[in-house]
């Protein structure tokens, strides 16, 4: 091995391009079936004829304990909503942890209470783990693996090929919260005790949503490289354009000024309780409805429109009237934000 061949950097975990390319040039090429090859926030299978939706993920997110959460809330209302982004209700979870030596158990049980308290709170249960114990310095306190396994909701079809121009792109609350949360407590940042994370299980928001307008086209929790490389995400498998409108996008003043501050761009922010929805027009304001009745999601709002131009692009309208094409996060804003 050379000192010129390439290696993984941070920003390989960020979400964002350098995230695609490598699983687009080293995973999916070695793993490639029609489930993986969707590209969603879980598989989607038919197991028996039951219509079932199946995720994983890891959590490492650092400090392990910020304002609004921990590692444990996390790793349970993760895993609870990239199964609510496929349409599903989420039953069953594992639980895997990589605990350091020297790790206090004072909060390692903090952390299991909160993902006790999370798997009450979405209606779920954990029924399996795996628990592995490594030498002091080889993790940094505890990462936690979660899988998930839930049912498909009826009549609800969510995926890339029911994004459609003149659709409504729908977004539940404010963005940036968690990033923001967990940067101020890496950095021993003192900020307004406004914001927190809003790591939250979504599944009886999105079941409610669903319920009643299983219409809604696509669904996505834009985490990790934040709204602007969610919704590059959809518009590059749908084949279509996305304007958002400027004056529309929910950020709180507060999180608005850290980002001045600091550099950083909301749009690019990971949210842990968040979801945009992707609907025909005549069902927006059923949507918007139901979604403002729950405390998640009371500040939804319609925040732009699917079009048929730039396709597989994304573009912000100013306050100004301008068009600024947003593109996918091309490096690491924040790593180890979940």
């Amino acid at each position: 091995m050379n000192n010129r061949e390439k290696r993984i950097l941070l920003g390989h975990g960020s979400g964002g391009r350098l995230s695609h390319e490598l699983i687009r040039n080293i995973m999916l090429p070695a793993f490639a079936n029609p489930a993986l090859s969707e590209l969603h926030d879980g598989a989607r299978l038919d197991v028996g004829g039951t219509r079932l939706a199946f995720t994983t993920d890891s959590y490492v997110v650092k400090p392990r304990f910020f304002p609004g959460g921990n590692i444990g809330k996390l790793a349970v209302c993760g895993t609870v909503n990239d199964l609510a982004m496929c349409g599903a209700q989420a039953a069953y979870l594992s639980a895997g942890f990589i605990l350091e030596e020297g790790l206090l158990l004072s909060e390692l049980t903090l952390i299991v209470e909160s993902m006790r308290q999370m798997a009450v709170a979405a209606g779920v249960t954990i029924v399996t783990g795996d628990t592995k114990v490594v030498e002091k310095g080889a993790v940094d306190g505890i990462y936690i693996n979660t899988a998930g396994i839930g049912v498909l909701l009826p009549g609800v079809n969510i995926g890339a090929p029911g994004v459609k121009p003149g659709q409504d792109i729908i977004v539940s609350g404010y963005l940036g919260d968690h990033a923001v949360a967990v940067m101020s407590e890496r950095h021993g940042l003192t900020l307004p005790a406004a914001i927190a994370s809003d790591c939250a299980p979504l599944n009886q928001l999105v079941a409610a949503v669903l319920t009643a307008v299983p219409q809604v086209a696509m669904l996505r929790d834009p985490t990790r490289g934040g709204l602007a490389t969610t919704l590059n995400e959809i518009a590059a498998e749908a084949g279509v354009g996305m304007i958002l409108e400027e004056n529309t996008l929910p950020v709180r003043p507060e999180v608005q000024a850290v980002c001045e501050l600091l550099g950083f761009d909301p749009l690019y922010l990971a949210n842990e309780g968040k979801v945009v929805f992707i609907v025909e027009k005549e069902y927006s304001g059923k949507v918007l409805t139901i979604l403002r009745q729950n405390p998640l999601a009371a500040a939804a709002r319609v925040i732009g429109s699917v079009t048929a131009q730039p396709a597989g692009q994304v573009a912000l309208r100013t306050t100004v009237g301008g068009l600024r094409l947003l593109d996918m996060l091309s490096g690491e804003q924040l790593p180890r934000i979940c």
